[in-house]
């Protein structure tokens, strides 16, 4: 039995309602486009949320049914933005290009909404890898495309499991801006991380400060500015919540932030 399955909490302490927006089967690659359409997502997200003691809970994609999804939304304390597909470039009133990967609309919209909805509310966010750029986008911001290390601007961050590397695959370091909330989370101002993307943040969304950043100066860490938790990281702390004390932190603080969140709202 593992770790994330022996942790109890005593029952002073109320367990957060996290929602955890699902991806349309079919916009993975490989995925037959004839088959039924199914809603998905990598279970990884959820251990890693159930291990600091928020209870998860699918958020199917909704997109014709903002009623149910709105009903589904007031229950919930906080909103987990996990990684996946890239996010169209019609999101960013920008033109998909050819180095731009498979997308998923329906995801795009929903998680959009949600976090425009939270970010009105100051319910907690936390966004891993595609979630930051959603965040990002949700308050305005654009994306690189493709990071690829050809051009000489950026180091290698597709370091993809297909590829043969680990999900916990330690690829480089980055940077962490003193005295800023992430900096306060891993107590540390260079930190080794895994890195499975090839999109990142290129101009930064409105009410966001980029307070983590790679040797090649690509944004990994973005944070809020008006004192709500609002906190997302470019690579993937899901596979190192067990092991890695600043990541069982950075969980940690958002399950405490969704706890305060829902005594304070009666959720």
């Amino acid at each position: 039995m593992t770790a994330a399955h022996t942790r109890t909490l005593a029952p002073s302490h109320p367990r957060p309602l996290v929602g955890v927006p699902t991806q349309t089967l079919q916009a993975i690659d490989g995925i037959p486009e004839q088959l039924p359409r199914s809603w998905v997502m990598n279970q990884r997200y959820f251990t890693a949320l159930t291990y600091v003691g928020a209870v998860p809970v699918m958020v199917p994609l909704l997109t014709d049914d903002d009623e149910s999804l709105r009903a589904l939304y007031e229950h919930l304390d906080g909103v987990f933005l996990a990684g996946g597909v890239d996010i169209d470039p019609g999101s960013y009133r920008e033109d998909k290009l050819d180095v731009c990967g498979r997308t998923d609309p329906d995801r795009d919209r929903v998680e959009l909404m949600l976090t425009r909805w939270a970010l009105e509310d100051r319910k907690p966010v936390l966004g891993v890898c595609r979630g930051l750029q959603v965040i990002n986008v949700a308050c305005g911001g654009s994306l690189v495309q493709d990071v690829a290390p050809d051009g000489g601007r950026f180091i290698k961050h597709d370091y993809f499991p297909n590829q043969g590397y680990a999900r916990d695959f330690l690829a480089h370091e980055v940077n962490v801006q003193s005295g800023s909330r992430l900096g306060a989370i891993f107590q540390a101002e260079t930190i080794s991380v895994n890195s499975m993307h090839h999109q990142g943040i290129q101009r930064l969304g409105d009410d966001l400060v980029a307070t983590i950043r790679a040797p090649d100066g690509l944004i990994e860490g973005i944070e809020g500015t008006n004192g709500a938790f609002l906190l997302a990281v470019q690579w993937h702390p899901e596979m190192l919540v067990e092991t890695d004390a600043g990541t069982r932190r950075l969980f940690d603080e958002f399950k405490a932030a969704a706890t305060e969140y829902s005594a304070r709202n009666g959720s």
